[in-house]
């Protein structure tokens, strides 16, 4: 009992809880970071592979983080065009999200 409360203590303290963020998300056109259509994004922290629920009003996806950025200040998240268009944020280019 003992050995399986410390084990259960011991990985909370190593995995690190994903802290929700938010603040202003744009989307980038450039390069090829991954398939056609697939939900990606770029974010200065979290792992590579972890994903991400991105909200903008009344919409929300989850995409996987596939790269590093944005490096704009004031910016938490950057897009893939697919990932944008899924958000409705096409026209307006930056928008204001919440991640979890």
């Amino acid at each position: 009992m003992y050995r399986t409360c410390f084990g259960l203590l011991f990985l909370a303290i190593l995995i690190p809880e994903a802290k929700a963020e938010s603040g202003l998300a744009s989307y980038y056109s450039y390069g090829n970071r991954g398939r056609a259509g697939e939900l990606t994004c770029a974010h200065r922290t979290r792992p590579f592979g972890s994903m991400v629920k991105v909200t903008h009003g009344s919409r929300s996806i989850v995409c996987k983080v596939n790269d590093r950025g944005p490096f704009i200040r004031g910016r938490v998240i950057d897009l893939s065009v697919s990932a944008a268009r899924a958000l409705g944020m096409m026209q307006s280019g930056v928008v204001r999200v919440s991640l979890d």
